[in-house]
């Protein structure tokens, strides 16, 4: 991704797309299809299973403790910062809005009085929306004021804008504007710099506490990606979009620590190498593929000890993709991240059981952990999957499809991970587990998703996928039972088609059908509301929050 982006036709775009960004998010609001109870505050966090956030680090030596613990010093400023960020005030500020100890606990899940899994409506009394901009922005901030800025970097990733003291708006960095925090931050990785026995993670450590201190990350993140293969492992720094309605550019600060699995990790190596045979099989003219990237992945398997910041907000990520710069991820590639306690943890506690209800009897036995692990790995290698460029004269994909973009290259990493997947099973190169396997816990899975509503674009991109496959006959459901069977041959067929039309629309920059597909596919029907209150009913979490730190690891 371009740090700043300079220029008339992206301030155009911009334009255009204030016009429907409105009317185009109610579209696809959970509010308006759902139609949630009012629910109590006890209810809320009744949403949200506990599980302690450990691995075992009894072999750990003293210093690489002492280690840990730097890190996780440099993880809670960040964690202050997307504060800030996600309210435009400092942790303490927001937190003395709450009533009720209840009410904090819950603010503190979500970073902020507003509930991240229910379209960020507002769970305390007197607070209003959330401001569309977060805290990047003024709360009051315009389209047509913005775009009459005079300052160029307004639209990167990594500036702040905010209001003078005669109403004028003005850019600051965000290494200034997170001055204090940032430098603390830093500090705490020069000193995890000095006890690391690695030679390659100290330095990248020392890279990135630079890249806090002069918002370039671009150094840093090519150094982690050529060169750092460690036991303990970081990813630190603003990273995600989604916190940022406005126009989804400024970059949230996240952090994860992690330990490393080498022996899962290596178990999928293989794999990579036969993607870029899996894009010759795609159902598109050439000159469609030739704007499909697909770089080698490299896939790590971890687990995550330590989560901050947008990361650790509501629903918690269970894989990720990095780097995110779409420089980087065009020169190098990437890695896929998988936090395997994470997925263990969210696999035991919600997904087994909402299939122990929702998926026929006769397919209960192939949801299995190995099927959603290996399903969450497959959808990284498909977020990957990189469309240049339109092949109409579009310009980039992101802009053509403006305020749909989002969800659009969610629902692409959707369903191709499942036509990847199928050429795999193909191919026999997984053994673990059977296509079916794969496919119930797919099912499975974006039911579960569904629950977290519109606030996330994969909550929303589940949903259309959910409704698209149902309308096809991949699966159906069973009225008297009210349980979802796979129909295999038919989701093999149903998986390439909308394989091809994904694809094709973010190459076509076809802003008209991505719409169509929001506003006809996601909408959630009366039967699966109904299922997924029979999920509530019955107890099941929609997500999982963390009890972390050193206590948790025994580093006191």
């Amino acid at each position: 991704m371009i740090r700043i982006i300079i220029g008339f036709v992206a301030i155009a775009v911009l334009a255009v797309s204030c016009d429907t960004s409105t009317d185009n998010q109610k579209n696809i609001t959970t509010e308006d299809t759902i139609k949630p109870e009012v629910l109590s505050i006890s209810d809320r966090l009744h949403q949200y299973a506990e599980v302690e956030l450990t691995t075992d680090i009894s072999a750990f030596s003293a210093t690489e403790k002492e280690l840990l613990k730097h890190l996780i010093d440099a993880c809670n400023e960040i964690d202050n910062i997307f504060w800030i960020q996600s309210t435009g005030k400092i942790k303490d500020s927001t937190l003395v809005l709450a009533k009720t100890p209840e009410e904090k606990e819950y603010c503190i899940i979500n970073y902020g009085p507003w509930d991240r899994i229910r379209d960020n409506e507002p769970f305390i009394e007197g607070v209003g929306k959330k401001p569309i901009g977060a805290g990047f922005y003024p709360h009051d901030i315009k389209y047509f004021p913005f775009i009459d800025m005079k300052f160029e970097d307004k639209l990167s990733m990594f500036t702040v804008i905010k209001r003078a003291d005669d109403g004028s708006l003005y850019t600051e960095p965000y290494h200034k504007a997170y001055a204090p925090y940032l430098k603390k931050a830093a500090e705490k990785l020069e000193k995890a710099a000095t006890l690391s026995t690695d030679k390659n993670f100290a330095k990248f450590l020392k890279l990135r506490a630079q890249s806090l201190l002069n918002d370039d990350y671009y150094t840093s993140d090519v150094f982690w990606l050529e060169n750092v293969n460690s036991k303990i492992d970081i990813v630190i720094g603003p990273t995600d979009f989604e916190e940022d309605k406005f126009i989804n550019t400024k970059a949230s600060f996240t952090a994860y620590l992690l330990i490393k699995d080498f022996e899962w990790s290596n178990k999928f190596e293989s794999i990579s190498h036969y993607l870029p045979s899996i894009k010759e099989t795609l159902p598109l003219p050439d000159n469609f593929k030739n704007q499909i990237v697909i770089s080698t992945p490299n896939i790590g398997v971890y687990d995550a000890i330590f989560y901050a910041g947008w990361g650790n907000g509501g629903p918690k990520q269970i894989s990720i993709n990095h780097p995110k710069d779409g420089r980087i991820i065009m020169e190098k590639g990437s890695r896929k991240l998988q936090f395997k306690n994470s997925q263990k943890a969210k696999f035991d506690k919600i997904l087994k059981p909402i299939a122990d209800i929702l998926i026929d009897s006769s397919e209960r036995n192939n949801v299995k952990y190995e099927g959603f692990f290996i399903n969450n790995v497959s959808y990284e290698i498909a977020d990957a999957i990189v469309v240049k460029t339109t092949i109409n004269g579009k310009g980039p994909v992101k802009d053509a499809l403006k305020d749909y973009f989002p969800t659009i290259n969610s629902l692409k990493a959707d369903i191709l991970s499942m036509y990847i997947l199928t050429k795999l099973q193909e191919k026999k190169l997984i053994s673990d587990v059977t296509l079916l396997d794969n496919y119930v816990v797919f099912v499975s899975n974006i039911i579960r998703s569904v629950r977290f509503g519109a606030a996330f674009s994969q909550g929303s991109s589940n949903l259309i996928a959910f409704n698209m496959l149902h309308k096809m006959k991949a699966f159906e459901r069973n009225p008297k039972t009210g349980t979802y069977k796979i129909n295999f041959e038919k989701m093999k067929d149903v998986i390439q088609k909308i394989a091809k039309d994904i694809l094709t629309v973010m190459l076509e920059g076809d802003y008209a059908t991505a719409k169509s597909w929001v506003d006809i596919y996601g909408n959630m029907s009366d039967e699966l509301q109904n299922d997924v209150k029979k999920i509530s009913k019955a107890g099941i979490p929609i997500d999982i929050k963390f009890k972390q730190g050193k206590e948790v690891l025994g580093l006191n």
